[in-house]
């Protein structure tokens, strides 16, 4: 890579003196020129720009491979065969089912902890308390009864009943059928239903099978459920709009679970969420922290882009990511796409350096970080007309997270910011002075050539109060926005390749004993 650089360059900075935590760093006006269209940028741009079609393009899988039959653990029949027992004990005709995402699972061959028992004209409590009186009756100690109640304004619109088993908590629910009122997601009415109404009143056709546990089969009362997970689709029980309209957040889940295992939406299933009508049900029924909370599991799965390009795609990006009613400056056209974009180009590196790099929660944080880059300098004003990052009122309003989740993006935006300015004189190997900077009495013997370093080591410092991981993540960003808005920097240097050098020359700075701190 060549870059030309004025011979040398007087670099304007503020008088400053280090303290024990540096907080300021100069701005540098740099100089340089690279060929503009090289085949890196190229390539990068089509992967920043290339956006919503991510999710609209994507063919359809291959058939997915599903069981005959469910394969059980020792565990698992262990706990069956109790609650079989229990019948028998109390001479009970009742059907036991296991519902929901074991049944999908089990079938796809996956492991699942998560057991969902569906009764027949039972309470979910009145069985538990029958399961306890059996394994006494047996000798055996129940470990643990709870019983939550309803409370629809967490979303909890039912009685379940938990009772841990062979050190597994299994959930007991009656099965039912809902009628709901078109000013919110909470049933109106709820009342015992048959096997087959509570699988239509499911959310997906995948999640609407069930396991008889008296009779060991899989039962598909949708007629299609079965077949829908073979050929890997997502389909709702009954007509797509009517169920988000009941439940718009339906919309996000069927989202979730379509990345979650690269199933296709159906058409039919696109055109209802994009649906002006379930939009706005969408923003007016589902709370906040409801949104935020699948947003959230979205982040955290395997296939983050696909889902947000999914919600891109469904033109719900800013129904689920408000903004303020008022902010500056304007939100460019395609700046959804761009945003995706992002997310895309950075979880590719996370891939490419490995995700051992980065915990589940920090990993969290850098795509949110990510995904929110091009909104990062667009503010609005709160009541006492103090200007606050936008991308803080998605986070805590939008999307009701951590103040602390809002606060480390920010951070990490700022810092980037500052890292930027950085890079082109890192890159280069010419000789840059530093003028008008007050070093004081601890830097009276740094050489004019080490200057630069001295001021990146102390700004790399001073950013390490945010953790290791934040620089990594700083690292991430600086990379996208040189490569997609500065190429001229970069040219045809690979991406992996820099971003190992900004590594090597943090570490570099930071081992050298060219300067000292005090206190």
């Amino acid at each position: 890579m060549r870059v030309a650089v004025k011979p040398l360059l007087l670099l304007q900075l503020p008088n400053f003196r280090p303290t024990k935590k540096p907080n300021i760093l100069p701005t540098f006006r740099n100089s340089y020129s690279i060929p503009l269209n090289t085949p890196f940028q190229t390539t990068l741009t089509k992967t920043l720009t290339r956006g919503i079609s991510m999710a609209a393009s994507s063919p359809p899988p291959t058939t997915v491979h599903v069981r005959d039959e469910i394969e059980l653990t020792n565990v698992e029949k262990k706990i069956f065969d109790r609650l079989l027992g229990t019948l028998r004990h109390f001479g009970l005709q009742n059907q036991l089912r296991v519902a929901g995402g074991w049944v999908r699972d089990k079938l796809l061959g996956k492991d699942c902890y998560d057991i969902d028992i569906a009764l027949e004209d039972m309470m979910g409590s009145e069985f538990v308390a029958k399961v306890r009186d059996y394994l006494l009756s047996v000798g055996e100690e129940p470990q643990g009864i709870a019983v939550i109640p309803s409370n629809p304004e967490q979303s909890k619109h039912l009685e379940t009943a938990r009772m841990r088993i062979c050190d597994m908590w299994i959930d007991f629910v009656n099965l039912r059928c809902e009628e709901y009122s078109d000013d919110s997601r909470i049933p109106k009415t709820q009342k015992f239903g048959t096997a087959e109404e509570d699988a239509y009143r499911r959310d997906l056709t995948i999640n609407s099978l069930f396991y008889n546990i008296n009779t060991s089969s899989v039962e598909d009362y949708t007629k299609r459920g079965l077949e829908d997970l073979k050929s890997g689709r997502i389909v709702t029980p009954l007509p797509p709009k009517a169920t988000f309209m009941d439940d718009p957040l339906r919309v996000l889940r069927a989202i979730r679970f379509g990345a979650r295992f690269e199933f296709i939406l159906d058409e039919e299933l696109k055109e209802a969420a994009a649906g002006d009508d379930v939009k706005g049900a969408l923003a007016a029924k589902i709370s906040r922290e409801r949104i935020g909370t699948e947003i959230d599991l979205m982040i955290s799965g395997k296939q983050p882009v696909k889902a947000m390009a999914y919600i891109c795609d469904l033109k719900l990006f800013w129904v689920v990511f408000s903004l303020p009613p008022k902010f500056e400056p304007a939100v460019s056209e395609g700046c959804d796409r761009l945003c995706i974009g992002y997310l895309d180009a950075t979880w590719n590196l996370i891939q490419l350096i490995g995700c051992s790099t980065f915990s589940d929660e920090y990993r969290r944080l850098c795509l949110y970080a990510a995904m929110f880059l091009p909104l990062r300098k667009t503010i609005y004003k709160d009541n006492k007309a103090k200007k606050i990052p936008v991308v803080n009122y998605i986070l805590r309003e939008s999307l009701k997270r951590k103040a602390s989740d809002a606060e480390t993006v920010i951070n990490v935006h700022n810092a980037m910011e500052k890292f930027l300015s950085l890079i082109p004189f890192l890159a280069s190997n010419e000789n840059i002075q530093l003028s008008e900077v007050e070093w004081g009495k601890e830097f009276a013997d740094v050489p004019v050539t080490s200057q630069l370093r001295v001021l990146t080591g102390i700004y790399l410092i001073s950013s390490f109060e945010l953790h290791i991981w934040h620089m990594a993540s700083v690292f991430l960003l600086t990379v996208q926005v040189s490569c997609y808005e500065k190429s001229k920097i970069f040219g045809e240097l690979p991406c992996w390749c820099l971003l190992c050098c900004i590594k090597l020359n943090a570490l570099k700075i930071l081992k050298t004993r060219t300067f000292t701190l005090t206190s």
